[in-house]
């Protein structure tokens, strides 16, 4: 009697991409041994991926963090999951020849009042390096054209109206193309803004979570002032403001953790 109510309380909505369908078993086989199977990519501190191959396909299981009791009812009724803004975000962006891991499925687990977990499928991409190798990097072979092309990358999503705001050094995979080209693949994709408005200040502040060292920054500045018509000297201004002022924040915000910790133990 218990299973059976377990089962009649607990809902599962699966969305599975046309071209994935046939994956269904083996991909639910590896959510039910999520924690067994595959190597963890990224830190993981709140979220947790792993790059799990089924049936020879390379993939990458994205576990959300089950929110708090609030975030779970809201979740359940008024906001869409993580996971699903996440499938959803990649369709948007692959339909703009936005380059992103394609998307196989978002499952999610849903109690009468509560969201449970919920994960989020995507076909694994073996980069060659990420924004932030070119930060630990500073002589990486073409490094200064890699940033030019990320720039232009970055404003093709502002002229799109996206804004990313994890716009952040491990959230770009860059593949070499050859011929001196690159391609970039926006990952972590629930936190978006779609048709953004977004003013001069507001594109500057969209760099600013990159970290970009000072000469990092002139590069990207010259290349955007190149393509968008404006002055290199203002715009190189206002990136550097704007990362200066998100590396103080984050100071800061460290700062006040390390104290909440102490207070908490």
């Amino acid at each position: 009697m218990p299973v059976l109510l377990k089962k009649l309380s607990q809902q599962q909505k699966e969305v599975f991409s046309p071209e994935f369908a046939e994956y269904k078993p083996p991909v639910y086989h590896a959510i039910r041994h999520f924690d067994q199977l595959g190597h963890k990519v990224g830190k993981g501190k709140r979220n947790m991926v792993k790059h799990i191959v089924v049936d020879g396909l390379h993939l990458n299981i994205k576990f959300f963090k089950v929110p708090n009791v609030l975030n779970k009812f809201i979740y359940r009724f008024f906001r869409k999951s993580k996971a699903q803004r996440s499938y959803e975000y990649t369709l948007y962006l692959l339909a703009r020849d936005i380059g992103t891991p394609p998307p196989v499925a978002y499952i999610e687990y849903k109690g009468p009042l509560l969201l449970g977990k919920s994960y989020y499928v995507s076909i694994h991409v073996k980069e060659d390096l990420t924004f932030r190798t070119l930060i630990d990097q500073p002589d990486y072979p073409g490094r200064e054209e890699i940033l030019r092309q990320f720039t232009r990358f970055t404003h093709r999503l502002q002229q799109e109206r996206i804004r990313f705001l994890d716009h952040s050094p491990g959230n770009t995979l860059i593949k070499k193309q050859g011929d001196g080209k690159y391609a970039f693949y926006l990952v972590d994709l629930n936190r978006m803004k779609l048709n953004a408005r977004m003013g001069f200040e507001d594109r500057m502040k969209n760099f600013a979570r990159l970290s970009a060292t000072e000469d990092m920054l002139r590069i990207m500045s010259d290349e955007y002032a190149g393509i968008s018509g404006l002055d290199q000297e203002k715009v190189f201004r206002s990136m550097q403001y704007h990362t200066v002022e998100h590396h103080q924040r984050r100071l800061h915000q460290k700062k006040i953790n390390k104290q909440l910790g102490k207070y908490k133990d």
